[in-house]
């Protein structure tokens, strides 16, 4: 996985490429690199560690060119090493190629290129397609975009690939497999990147690649988008307008502590225009076109990973207790090797801040061949799953750059709270009692994420008391088990800390034997109609000198006196807590990750978009 960025046009390319670096770094930090050409002749840097370390090994470098490549990668194949990043060059010197995806079948190339008297370098999968294309390019004497073809009927897997050859030293070609690719028109000048970040602030202008197309750029005859057997297609150009200040920090000192304090908006955002609380209604858009065939529906699939599944699992409770409809929760990268039972009367509802996520695709792909109607909750305008799902929504949640995720987690929770909300009522199974309280429960969400947030110098507080742990237990029922997975999942991603989430009446069968006086157990207990339940739960903890940070409603009084630690956020339906109760767990770790001198906005070993298996 990677960010890639390509430039062809009349300003200095090596400026815009670092840039484009360095707001695509979140997907990928191992190493970068770049290709340029000038005066008909390659020019390659590249290197280990982060963007700003090739940006000091270029510096003194006096590169006039107008035309390069370049690449930050998250190391598929082969350690982060200088000689493994990205940009890969041919034998004889003359193309240069990055590549973001895995290509199944590089070991039968590599054979086969090596007995042909090629050398390989790097210990990559991507330096095969460099070699490859040189060599249809040569044995056939044909051009390079003809040797491109040729070399992507031979390998086998996801990729997104631009080629520069300094033979041809106007253009750039790309290709798009199972992996995003967005085409930027500007005035005289184009782009391809990953997303639309690293190149929104120079046009708002997009086509976004589908799979099995190649796009060549020329400097003086424009662009020409077509299939793999070389026939012209027609794309849509999308507007999207990309705000800088979103893409940026701001005054905050991490891009996750920006979004965190985002969620009030993001979470109003993400509602506004689907409800309307003086005229007591609610409507999601790409649900109510279609609300008769989902609202007969014989059963929803929820396919997630990451925080995303955890919002579904939230969804699964919202969904069954409000629109009574049987759900069911996959693991998408389980779901396409499990030969699901699938039927026409099943919905499957994908979730995915990026709307890139490989595995999430390929579940879709799975749904639609058996038939199902697909649905996607996406944060990317034009994104692959809300291109190739039936209908769908948007979150609105906006740029989201910190690795570990927040305000996507709120923003796709709300929408399907709405969603079920509107479904329940469609189906009868909501009273107008029942639907009138829940649609003024709503509207005051974003107000009381905001009280939570004044609680910061509390939380960072109890964040230092319990920051040197090497495990912790995120126990939660009901609605908020699922929390507990999340709360879990942000604490090991950030701060190394090994954390475990559970059902709160789980921990009798096996975690329990973990807990002792340096053991900090975070209970969410915020479930009203519970109570009793999670107050027993917590008194197996004290008994075993468990450290107890509880998540409650304000002013309540019998788990905060036996608490250690007790942060009280506003009280909301219990359908509504996990809005509200994933915050300070947040916050928390992200506190806890700070203190422990962790990288919180791109900790080791991940990137945000995970569009590989």
């Amino acid at each position: 996985m990677c960010g890639i960025v390509a430039y062809i046009g009349n300003r200095a390319a090596t400026p815009v490429l670092l840039d484009g670096l360095f707001r695509l770094e979140y997907r990928g930090y191992d190493s970068a690199g770049l290709s340029v050409i000038e005066n008909k002749s390659m020019h390659t840097f590249k290197c280990k560690g982060k963007v700003a370390e090739l940006q000091k090994s270029i510096d003194d470098q006096d590169i006039g060119s107008t035309i390069g490549i370049a690449h930050t990668r998250w190391a598929t194949h082969g350690v982060p090493n200088d000689i493994n990043a990205h940009p890969h060059i041919s034998r004889d010197g003359s193309i240069s190629v990055v590549h973001n995806g895995i290509i199944e079948n590089y070991q039968t190339w590599k054979k086969i290129l090596e007995e042909k008297g090629f050398q390989f370098d790097s210990e990559t999968d991507t330096e095969v397609i460099a070699h490859l294309i040189e060599y249809f390019k040569k044995e056939y004497s044909i051009n390079t975009e003809e040797a491109l073809r040729r070399a992507l009927t031979h390998i086998v897997g996801a990729y997104a690939l631009v080629i520069l050859d300094e033979d041809e030293p106007d253009t750039i070609l790309a290709a798009r497999k199972s992996s995003p690719m967005v085409f930027g028109i500007g005035s005289d000048e184009y782009f391809l990147a990953s997303d639309v970040n690293p190149i929104g602030q120079y046009t708002d202008k997009f086509i976004f690649l589908e799979d099995d197309q190649i796009i060549r750029i020329d400097r003086n005859n424009g662009y020409r988008i077509s299939s793999f057997e070389n026939e012209a297609v027609s794309s849509e150009i999308h507007r999207i307008d990309v705000r800088l200040e979103e893409v940026e920090k701001g005054n905050f000192p991490h891009f996750m502590l920006k979004e965190i304090y985002q969620q009030p908006q993001t979470i109003a955002d993400s509602m506004r225009g689907r409800y309307n609380r003086k005229d007591g209604w609610i409507s999601v858009g790409g649900l109510k076109k279609e609300i008769d065939r989902i609202g007969q529906a014989k059963r929803l699939i929820f396919v997630a990973c990451g925080t995303s599944w955890h919002t579904a699992l939230v969804a699964e409770y919202l969904f069954e207790e409000i629109a009574r409809i049987p759900c069911e929760v996959e693991y998408a990268s389980e779901f396409r090797y499990r030969n699901p039972i699938i039927d026409e009367g099943d919905l499957i509802i994908a979730v995915s801040q990026s709307g890139e996520t490989a595995d999430t695709l390929a579940a879709l792909s799975l749904a639609k061949e058996r038939g199902a109607m697909t649905y996607g909750i996406v944060n990317v305008v034009g994104s692959s799953i809300s291109r190739v799902t039936d209908t769908g929504s948007y979150t609105h949640a906006g740029p989201e750059i910190g690795v570990a995720s927040t305000k996507a987690f709120t923003s796709q929770l709300a929408v399907l709270t709405l969603m079920a909300i509107q479904l329940g009522r469609y189906r009868n199974e909501v009273s107008d009692t029942e639907y009138h309280a829940l649609i003024e429960a709503i509207d005051l969400l974003p107000s009381k994420a905001e009280q939570i947030l004044e609680q910061n110098d509390k939380i960072r507080y109890i964040a230092g008391e319990i920051k040197s742990a090497s495990n912790a237990l995120y126990l939660g029922r009901g609605y908020n088990f699922p929390v507990a997975l999340e709360g879990a999942l942000k604490l090991k991603e950030i701060s190394y800390i090994h954390a475990e989430g559970y059902p709160a009446a789980e921990m009798k069968h096996g975690p329990i034997a973990l807990i002792d006086l340096y053991m900090p157990v975070i209970v969410i207990g915020t479930n009203e109609s519970i109570q009793d339940k999670i107050l027993s739960n917590i008194e197996e903890v004290k008994a075993r000198k468990g450290i107890i940070i509880a998540i409650i409603n304000e002013k309540e009084q019998r788990i905060r006196d036996i608490a250690d630690f007790y942060i009280e956020i506003p009280k909301t339906m219990d359908a509504l807590s996990p809005i509200l109760s994933v915050i300070p767990l947040q916050l928390l770790a992200y506190h806890i990750a700070v203190m422990r001198g962790c990288n919180v906005d791109q900790p080791r070993n991940l990137a945000k978009s995970v569009t590989v298996e």
